[in-house]
């Protein structure tokens, strides 16, 4: 039993030296390359519209939103900043906040564009919202079960903007 000479104790190290320097340099290989990431602009933040309910007409204010620049949806911190356009035909994420102020249960509901929407229970002197996604049209908002009540008129536009100038979002 003596020592074994010759250059095969050495052999195995060399090869796997080789080895990991071909495997470094195909990840090194695989980490490069043009790659384009393209940023998309932040979605606006939902657009409050008001909705008052009563006996003989339902107000909604504003009555025209996505119509330009809305000087009201900015927080006061930036308030002159410029408010990027989003040039998208995507439909406008809106919250109706409506308030009942009749002495009747009733539903909100918001008709246009071929669909109907429709809030929870809107129960008498309270309030409710509704969150929907409206493409530009024009609307009637109504409340369901008092007819008696005029229905308002609301016209959404074909104008979007980026929330990316809006510090304190989520």
């Amino acid at each position: 039993m003596g020592r074994r000479r010759g250059r095969r104790g050495f052999a195995a190290p060399r090869a796997l030296v080789g080895i990991c320097a071909i495997a470094a340099l195909a990840l090194l290989a695989a980490g490069c390359g043009a790659e384009s990431h393209v940023n998309e602009p932040r979605p606006q933040a939902p657009t409050r519209v008001s909705v008052a309910i009563n006996d003989g007409e339902v107000i909604v204010q504003p009555r025209r939103i996505a119509i330009g620049p809305e000087p009201t949806q900015q927080i006061p911190q930036n308030v002159h900043a410029e408010q990027p356009q989003v040039r998208s035909d995507r439909p406008l994420n809106v919250v109706f906040v409506a308030a009942n102020l009749t002495d009747l249960d009733s539903r909100l509901l918001v008709r246009g564009d071929g669909r109907n929407y429709t809030s929870e229970p809107l129960y008498a002197n309270s309030n409710v919202t509704l969150q929907t996604i409206l493409p530009t049209g024009v609307y009637r908002v109504s409340a369901a079960d008092l007819p008696s009540a005029r229905p308002g008129r609301l016209v959404v536009g074909p104008y979007r903007t980026s929330s990316e100038n809006d510090v304190l979002l989520p």
